[in-house]
């Protein structure tokens, strides 16, 4: 992107999309966990704008999110998570083919999801809780599953579109 506020702008916009996935169509899962759709939104800034952008439209999507639902409980932990999804996922879409990426390019996406998917939410986000909470790391990991699991899926459901909208995305020069 040539100009600070084009790229101020497309962010803006990646946050917005997050935020609205999340609150308009909230499909119930666990407990009280709903399917995040905004992940869609990251999983395609990741593909098309790289990590620093997929991270901004997790990290501040959810923050954005949380105070306009339910104020910061839980926010933090899910804010770092998202900066570690974002930036992973920006730098794996980096190194795959740009157009038509063979099967093994693919599913090695998928297996790159599900990692960084557990390092966020039994690391990043548990620990996090952990520590402003207190409560016990084990815990923190049980109940983090229904958003790992979750989360994960929503991620692999995305892939197909932003590959999609990858091979169709032309920069400006």
């Amino acid at each position: 992107m040539k100009s600070k506020t084009k790229w101020i702008c497309v962010n803006a916009l990646g946050i917005a999309l997050f935020i609205v996935l999340t609150l308009c169509i909230q499909v119930p899962v666990f407990e009280n966990y709903y399917l995040c759709l905004g992940y869609t939104a990251v999983v395609v800034y990741a593909a098309l704008f790289g990590p620093v952008s997929s991270a901004l439209t997790g990290s501040l999507g959810v923050i954005l999110y949380c105070l306009l639902t339910n104020g910061l409980r839980g926010m933090p932990g899910w804010a770092l998570g998202n900066v570690l999804i974002g930036l992973a996922l920006g730098l794996g879409f980096s190194r795959m083919k740009k157009t038509n990426p063979p099967v093994w390019q693919v599913l090695l996406m998928g297996f790159w999801i599900l990692g960084i998917t557990a390092a966020a939410m039994f690391g990043v986000k548990s620990l996090t809780e952990h520590l402003l909470y207190g409560q016990p790391m084990a815990v923190r990991m049980v109940k983090n599953f229904y958003a790992f699991a979750a989360d994960t899926v929503m991620m692999w459901v995305s892939l197909p579109i932003a590959f999609f909208l990858k091979t169709r995305w032309k920069e400006e020069e």
